[in-house]
């Protein structure tokens, strides 16, 4: 079993009073992580599965006499898949208002946050994390960096979906499974989407852009819809943890790109079958975008599950002079450049240096990259 990072923390975080709250995207092993927490306590605890329709039943809207006599003597209290059950937010209010001694920890899909029956209710009453597909520290800890490393091509074009790891010879039937089955389902179930296969073009649309500031403009005219329907398609990728943004970063230097964005995948995989290419490295033009886009998707998971408060960002100006990705960490940049061969020494823009004497600089290439991850 492929320990996960968010098992320590959410071990840390236990019976403090608060409901624990782990969100993320289909197949990415939330309910084995429930398991796995099960398995390391000597709590007594209870599994709900809201798939089961009696499940679902008994946990909308009972009362609280109700739900003590389903709790019993349990001290942990684990509930799979909340977001199949109408009102949860409700629900799980009142389990921690009237017994706040025992853990409750809920897992569910994007659709949580997507049908907005969830954070009002808890409003001070919750931890919440998101779980992410592996990231590449959890299979070096689990295959060793030897090993891993030498795997770095395959994890660059399939990924790091659970299923994909464990399938190896047979990644791509496993993440186009994913995406024609699961990687939309919550958006359409909670959200008023008239033509699904929009979102599949404009998904397509931004797997070729990785890397690149994107329009809603160009996009819009691109795939026929409005900017505004593009910035609201957007919105609901990003809450469904498919995608997520980057903002240039700006004080007012001349020539800064202010107000940009760059959109990149939560995982090259989903982004590879997204446009049906799963070519070899060797083969590839993309090399390049697939190196940034991995790098700052293991970034961004390394910052989340660390309690990272900074800021992310890229800068770039009208002139092109630009950094692949930077920190903001109490007026400290951190400023990172990306290279797939080593042998690239790049040098850091002269109007940035001068700008932004605070800095670091480093040069990420597949000789360092671990460190940056890890």
């Amino acid at each position: 079993m492929i320990e996960r990072q968010l098992e320590n923390i959410i071990q840390k975080r236990m019976f403090k009073g608060k409901v624990i709250m782990i969100v993320g995207p289909r197949q990415v092993g939330k309910t084995t992580l429930l398991k796995m927490i099960i398995k390391s306590t000597e709590k007594k605890t209870l599994f709900w599965n809201c798939d089961e329709p009696d499940i679902r039943a008994m946990l909308t809207l009972p009362t609280s006499t109700e739900l003590k006599s389903e709790i019993g003597n349990a001290e942990m209290i684990l509930i799979d898949e909340a977001q199949r059950v109408k009102d949860i937010g409700i629900t799980l209010k009142l389990l921690i208002d009237n017994f706040p001694e025992k853990q409750i920890i809920v897992t569910g899909s994007s659709a949580l946050d997507l049908s907005n029956s969830i954070n009002e209710p808890l409003t001070g009453r919750k931890f919440e994390y998101v779980m992410f597909p592996f990231t590449d520290k959890e299979i070096i800890d689990y295959k060793g960096l030897t090993t891993e490393k030498r795997l770095l091509e395959r994890r660059l074009i399939y990924g790091l979906y659970p299923d994909v790891i464990n399938n190896e010879g047979d990644e791509n039937v496993f993440l186009q499974n994913i995406v024609s089955s699961y990687l939309y389902k919550d958006i359409f179930a909670y959200q008023d989407v008239r033509k699904p296969e929009i979102i599949e073009r404009l998904l397509q649309a931004l797997a070729l852009q990785i890397g690149s500031e994107v329009s809603f403009n160009e996009l819009g005219n691109l795939i026929g819809i409005s900017s505004q329907t593009v910035q609201r398609y957007i919105d609901l990728l990003e809450k469904s943890f498919i995608i997520f943004h980057l903002r240039s970063y700006s004080s007012n230097v001349r020539n800064e790109l202010k107000k940009s964005i760059k959109i990149y995948f939560y995982d090259n995989g989903v982004r590879n079958a997204l446009i049906s290419d799963f070519k070899p490295i060797t083969m590839r033009n993309d090399v390049g975008a697939l190196w940034e886009n991995f790098l700052i998707s293991e970034r961004i998971k390394k910052n989340a599950y660390n309690g990272f408060y900074g800021k992310s960002h890229f800068w770039r100006t009208n002139q092109q002079q630009e950094i692949d990705y930077l920190e903001d960490v109490d007026g400290m940049l951190h400023t990172f450049e990306f290279k797939w061969s080593p042998s690239k020494k790049p040098k850091i823009t002269d109007t940035f240096a001068k700008n932004y004497p605070n800095h670091t600089y480093t040069v990420i290439n597949t000789e360092n990259y671990v460190e940056f991850i890890q």
